[in-house]
């Protein structure tokens, strides 16, 4: 079980400009969404955006400490446009 701060502070160490937002979706600590933000996928597309986020959290996923990861991912420009919406 990995709590969604440690989730967060994965994340932040590999991408430290991150916003990161993560719901555990169960309750049981092994399945999250996560949101996240940064400039870091600029001119990338969302294959290359989420392989950073899984790159980030790779010991968790390989451990199955996560067991299923919901990601959506946002440079700020388009975190702009969709807080918008």
């Amino acid at each position: 079980m990995i709590s969604p701060q440690q989730v967060e502070e994965m994340i932040k160490t590999q991408m430290p400009d991150a916003q990161v937002k993560v719901e555990d979706l169960t309750g049981g600590g092994d399945h999250y969404q996560v949101s996240v933000v940064s400039s870091q996928f600029a001119g990338k597309g969302l294959v290359k955006q989420h392989q950073l986020v899984y790159g980030a959290l790779k010991q968790a996923m390989s451990t199955e400490a996560i067991h299923a990861l919901a990601l959506k991912t946002y440079t700020p420009e388009a975190w702009q446009t969709a807080a918008a919406s």
